[in-house]
C-alpha cells in the first residue's frame, strides 16, 4: 500500500454491473489514499486492464455474466500472483467465502454491507490482511475449534466441484461448463456424480435446484437448508 496520499493504491473494479462499478468508483475517488483507475465487465476486459495498468488491488463480483467469478479468480492467480483480490458479491458469505480464499482472494465482502465497511476491507487487504466479516470470522473460527463443517454443506467440495456447482447454478449446461473450465465433458460428468454423491442428492434435477438454491442471493444453503433443496 502506499506511504502516503500522494501514492494512491490503483484499485481495479471488475462487476458486469455499469452502474455498480461507476458508484464504487465514485466512493473510492473520494478517498486520498486510493483511485479506481480501472474497471471491467468481462474477464477480457479485466486481464487487458491490469496487464496495462498493474493494480494493487482488484475487487472481483462472483456473478459475471456467462461465467464464474472464480473462474476469473484463478485465472487472476495464475497471471497475477502479487495482486490482491476482494471478492464484492451478493452470493451468502456462509456459502461462498471460504472456497473464494480457498482460490485465492484476500477477502469476502457482501453487497449489502455498508459503503465504509467496503474501504475498511480495502486497506485491510492492502495492509496484507485477509478480510472477512466479523460473522463470518466468528463461524469459522467456531468451526475450526469444533473440528466440524456441519454448517457449510458444501465444505465437503473440492475447489474445482464447488466451481462445477455454481456454473450449475448459473444455468450452463455440461458442455458448456467443460468448455469454460477447459475439461472435457466425461470429466465434468464425474465432477456432477462427485458433487451428488458428497451432498447426498441422487438426481440431477435436485443437483440442478441445489445449485439453483447456491447462488440466489436469499438461497439459504448454508445453515441447514440442503433437506429443503432435497425435498
Amino acid at each position: 500500500m502506499p506511504h502516503n496520499a500522494a501514492v494512491k493504491a490503483r484499485i481495479l473494479i471488475v462487476d458486469d454491473h455499469p452502474i455498480v462499478r461507476q458508484g464504487m468508483a465514485m466512493l473510492i475517488n473520494r478517498e486520498p489514499d486510493m483511485q479506481a483507475c480501472c474497471d471491467a465487465g468481462d474477464i477480457q476486459q479485466a486481464v487487458q486492464a491490469n496487464r496495462k495498468c498493474p493494480h494493487d488491488l482488484a475487487t472481483l463480483d462472483l456473478s459475471l455474466v456467462g461465467v464464474s467469478g472464480l473462474e476469473l479468480l484463478k485465472r487472476f492467480r495464475f497471471e497475477f500472483p502479487e495482486l490482491p483480490i476482494l471478492i464484492i458479491s451478493m452470493h451468502d458469505e456462509a456459502v461462498y467465502a471460504e472456497p473464494a480464499l480457498r482460490a485465492g482472494a484476500r477477502g469476502y465482502l457482501m453487497k449489502q454491507v455498508a459503503t465504509d465497511t467496503m474501504l475498511r476491507a480495502i486497506r485491510q487487504i492492502l495492509r496484507g490482511e485477509i478480510y472477512v466479516s466479523d460473522s463470518m470470522n466468528a463461524r469459522m473460527l467456531q468451526r475450526m475449534m469444533q473440528g466440524s463443517n456441519e454448517n457449510s454443506p458444501v465444505s465437503c467440495l473440492t475447489a474445482t466441484e464447488f466451481e462445477v456447482l455454481h456454473l450449475i447454478g448459473l444455468g450452463l449446461g455440461t458442455s458448456e461448463i467443460a468448455e469454460k473450465l477447459v475439461r472435457s465433458v466425461k470429466t465434468i460428468e464425474s465432477h456432477r456424480a462427485n458433487i451428488k454423491r458428497k451432498l447426498n442428492l441422487n438426481t440431477s434435477t435436485q443437483l440442478t435446484h441445489f445449485a439453483i438454491k447456491l447462488v440466489s442471493p436469499t438461497g439459504g444453503v448454508a445453515d441447514g437448508g440442503l433437506a429443503e433443496v432435497i425435498e
